[in-house]
């Protein structure tokens, strides 16, 4: 399983002998998983089903879900009440036949009558087995959409995934290259932190033993990164490690890209030279572009 963006779109088409539909789905980043559905009237049972589906197939992003129905054009609009019009008719002849003197009745004064022409697809809605086979083929339809947007947000979580593991690479190599800077050499430090302690002592000649030690230790936990880059490198791998699962891991993805800025402005503010101060500040541009991509992941 590999990680999937939160963004996509994808449009699935159906049809039977009297409509057609078409289903679009369309989705951005979000906190959670939102969902709007935008349904014709007279398809509202659709709603629930179409939920459901998406809360299978997806865990995270803002989903806009429409349907839109037409009636295929060569399908018969209309149709005749036979009965009505045989009535119709009987009452045209008896009043010709009555009155010699009235004009003959024209058709289409005959067809305007209201109840003459019906809407064909009374007959057709009205049967349950039908309906029941139309919702089930566009359910399937939805199935096919949601598919395919799922398909699209992987291909495009493939890409930012590989972008991620680049980041990843680079505050790596940052974080050795920290640990390896001349600041950080265990006679540099000894040196630092005797000039460190003679200050101290010239500004207060009287301090007692046990406030030097207590200065002493104070000095030398601020001088020294190397827990902030091993948090960094242990961070590094859990994030390997969650690209590598794969699913939905951009709420940890996230998380973890606070600890990494959590930690690089730690090294920031103990830096104590200028190439471990620019390293420091190298490190929080290149979180910052991880956490932007992680905004994407699902």
């Amino acid at each position: 399983m590999s990680v999937a963006s939160m963004t996509g779109y994808a449009r699935a088409e159906g049809h039977d002998a009297q409509v057609s539909w078409v289903w679009e789905a369309k989705s951005v980043n979000g906190r959670g998983l939102e969902i709007r559905c935008r349904l014709p009237s007279g398809h509202d049972a659709l709603e629930v089903a179409a939920r459901e589906a998406c809360n299978r197939k997806l865990k995270r992003g803002n989903l806009q879900l429409s349907l839109n129905v037409h009636r295929v054009a060569d399908a018969p609009a209309l149709r005749v009440n036979q009965e009505l019009l045989d009535q119709i008719l009987t009452l045209v002849d008896n009043i010709g036949a009555a009155h010699q003197n009235i004009a003959p009745a024209r058709w289409d004064g005959i067809l305007s009558i209201k109840g003459v022409l019906e809407p064909a697809e009374t007959e057709e809605e009205d049967a349950e087995a039908t309906r029941t086979t139309r919702e089930t083929a566009m359910k399937a339809t939805l199935e096919t959409a949601l598919d395919q947007l799922a398909a699209m947000r992987a291909a495009e979580g493939a890409r930012i995934g590989a972008v991620l593991v680049g980041q990843l690479d680079e505050i790596a190599q940052l974080a050795e290259k920290a640990g390896a800077t001349a600041a950080l050499r265990p006679e540099t430090l000894r040196e630092r932190l005797r000039h460190q302690v003679a200050a101290v002592l010239d500004a207060v000649p009287s301090l007692p033993e046990e406030r030097i030690a207590q200065e002493v230790a104070l000095l030398a936990v601020k001088a020294d990164v190397r827990e902030e880059l091993d948090r960094l490198r242990a961070h590094v791998a859990a994030a390997r490690e969650l690209i590598a699962d794969g699913g939905a891991v951009g709420r940890k993805l996230d998380f973890l890209s606070q600890e990494f800025n959590r930690e690089a402005n730690t090294l920031c503010s103990k830096a104590s030279d200028v190439e471990l101060t620019r390293i420091g500040l190298d490190l929080k541009a290149v979180i910052d572009q991880f956490r932007e991509q992680v905004q994407n992941i699902e």
